[in-house]
């Protein structure tokens, strides 16, 4: 099988994220994937008008929103308040890791995984420095926590929100639930386990002490808190729509946008909000729609699934993970659910597409949105995580959670 310009653009574009170095220059992730995009639409493998067609703009005015928020909530200081209000009563390392991997985990199936990587990046960061722990176990541990708690819920992130709504599910809940809760939790202590293996001599028997902090901005956290109320409501109604099945397409696009509006409109500070949000990230998503559509174009990930069993649970989990690094998880599902559809698959099959897909942003870096919302804005701050220092603990970890969703569904 002939590898098209578009497989090796995107083969260089995964290595040069690995590498991340030439010579003394250190490569951002946005400027790698820029060119890529730029590469194929130079030379023909997409024209100008599919390549506008590939732009998903639902997730670009969604991240839009909510670093909006997320930017607001930080320079206001109400997310350090916010944060020192959750995690004051834990005195330990240990303790407060578990706080952190169980909190983003769990709100991610609430909130979705990328809304939490963008708030949660600037709480961990805040946590490491204030207690003088490596930010690389904390940014670890987010990462990870928001991929595997967004599995056990339809709208954790847009993958399962694609499943839920065109897979024919009678209650996307509660088969989530059902098939994915408990596995999801065990995959949630098994990380907390690892990290604490991996980064053994930050483990200390030394108190954590908590600092308060004190509101910079009142009238930038009156806003905040209109927004996240905002945010919080129309998440419920999301939920409900799915679960009431109203036909009425209530995008995560309206809820970000929506929930926005009270600091774009009314906040003094709006011009200097909106410029320091995250623009590469939404630069990196432009051009990383571009060039997985002219990868998609190719056909060649499809010819490879092509004559297997695709409808076995071991199948959908492997080719999941496997094919979500290269197309990401997002194509992926949309590929992969008309499929496992013709062939009659039920709900076990659907939810395992869901996990695997989901836990695919485990195994490397480029395999969740997520990761590259978290690494971006750390390196906004200073900090990062290399791709070796992810797959270190990634591939293990994805591995395990693999075999632990495996064997709860295939009972």
């Amino acid at each position: 099988m002939l590898l098209t310009i578009s497989i090796i653009v995107l083969l260089i574009v995964f290595l040069l994220i690995a590498i991340r170095r030439i010579g003394n220059v250190t490569l951002p992730i946005w400027a790698i994937m820029l060119c890529g995009a730029l590469v194929v639409l130079v030379t023909g493998q997409i024209t100008p008008i599919e390549a506008l067609k590939a732009i998903n703009f639902d997730v670009i005015f969604f991240l839009f929103g909510m670093f909006v928020i997320g930017q607001a909530l930080e320079q206001s200081g109400y997310l350090e308040h916010l944060s020192y209000h959750f995690f004051k009563k834990t005195e330990t390392l240990s303790h407060l890791l578990l706080f952190v991997i169980f909190g983003a985990g769990l709100l991610s199936a609430l909130l979705m995984n990328d809304t939490l990587a963008i708030i949660g990046t600037p709480i961990v960061l805040m946590l490491s420095k204030n207690h003088k722990k490596s930010p690389k176990l904390f940014l670890l541990a987010l990462c990870f926590a928001v991929t595997i708690g967004s599995v056990l819920s339809p709208i954790g992130n847009p993958q399962n929100l694609l499943i839920a709504i065109n897979g024919g599910m009678p209650n996307p809940f509660v088969s989530f639930l059902k098939y994915l809760f408990i596995p999801t939790v065990i995959n949630l202590f098994i990380l907390f386990f690892l990290l604490r293996y991996f980064y053994k001599d930050e483990f200390t028997n030394t108190k954590l002490i908590h600092l308060k902090k004190h509101i910079e901005d009142q009238r930038l956290t009156n806003l905040c808190k209109i927004s996240l109320a905002l945010v919080i409501f129309l998440i419920f109604v999301k939920i409900a729509f799915v679960f009431l099945k109203v036909p009425f397409d209530f995008r995560l696009t309206y809820i970000a946008l929506i929930g926005a509006l009270p600091i774009i409109l009314f906040s003094s500070k709006r011009i200097e909000i909106v410029k320091k949000i995250d623009w590469s990230t939404l630069v990196f998503f432009v051009s990383m729609f571009v060039l997985m559509q002219s990868v998609w174009n190719s056909g060649f990930f499809q010819s490879l699934i092509s004559g297997i069993n695709i409808s076995s649970i071991s199948a959908i989990l492997i080719i999941s993970v496997i094919l979500s690094q290269f197309i990401s998880n997002v194509p992926l599902v949309a590929l992969y659910l008309p499929l496992l559809l013709l062939v009659g698959a039920g709900t076990k099959q659907l939810t395992a597409l869901a996990a695997g897909s989901t836990i695919a942003g485990n195994l490397f870096i480029l395999g969740a949105a997520s990761n590259i919302i978290i690494i971006q804005n750390a390196e906004k701050k200073g900090e990062t995580i290399t791709f070796l220092e992810f797959a270190k603990i990634g591939i293990p970890l994805t591995i395990i959670n693999l075999l632990v969703y495996w064997l709860f569904l295939i009972i």
